[in-house]
């Protein structure tokens, strides 16, 4: 397989409240008696953005409050710096907030994004693995905090051949599919299994989406 080349996501906005109101934190799903802080960032790439939140729990004091992807993608886009999600967290201490959007930032710089499937960037896929989950995304897939898992994300028809492959490729377990549409009119599956086994899946779940990008009508 071709080495994919990398989408990195883009940041659009990157925002604190020190000392939210709280009626405002109650509304996003914070608490205000464990949360007086929330760092807010909308991004371009959803997915890319769900793992760095659920990374920000793991080096700082904070709990993602609230995170929605964006109906249609980051190119209908309600305005310029919308993006396509809004991810919240949530903490008793500014400096944790701070924190953990560093951590956030760290992983969208340098760890998770898509990659273009095929030579015009026009197909994108999202074969990610987690070595050890947060208590967000752990949560989020009933898995216990510091499991490993494969975030696996492509268009339907792509996603939809290329799980079947990555199931087929290691020992792996479904935790939970995402059938077409998303918001994002995406497709997308979350595995859990060995470490290598994770990304053995996600490297087979790459390869497929490839191969339909280079023969689509081949049966």
């Amino acid at each position: 397989m071709p080495v994919l080349e990398p989408l990195v996501p883009k940041v659009l906005t990157v925002r604190r409240l020190p000392g939210a109101d709280p009626a405002l934190l109650r509304a996003y799903g914070a608490d205000p008696e464990r949360h007086r802080a929330l760092g807010l960032v909308t991004v371009d790439q959803d997915d890319p953005t769900y793992v760095a939140l659920d990374e920000a729990t793991k080096h700082a004091a904070v709990d993602v409050v609230y995170a929605r992807s964006f109906y249609a993608g980051s190119r209908h886009a309600s305005g310029p710096l919308s993006g396509e999600i809004l991810g919240v967290l949530a903490g008793e201490d500014p400096a944790e907030v701070d924190a953990g959007l560093d951590a956030l930032l760290q992983t969208l710089a340098h760890d998770a994004c898509f990659y273009a499937a095929d030579a015009g960037g026009n197909i994108a896929v999202f074969p990610h693995v987690i070595a050890s989950l947060g208590h967000y995304l752990s949560a989020q897939a009933g898995l216990v905090a510091g499991t490993p898992m494969a975030y696996l994300v492509a268009p339907p028809m792509e996603a939809t051949i290329a799980l079947d492959y990555a199931l087929k490729a290691a020992d792996v377990r479904l935790v939970k599919a995402f059938p077409p549409p998303t918001e994002t009119n995406f497709a997308a599956a979350w595995l859990t299994g060995e470490l290598h086994a994770c990304e053995a899946a996600a490297m087979a779940f790459a390869e497929a989406v490839v191969d339909v990008a280079r023969q689509p009508r081949e049966r």
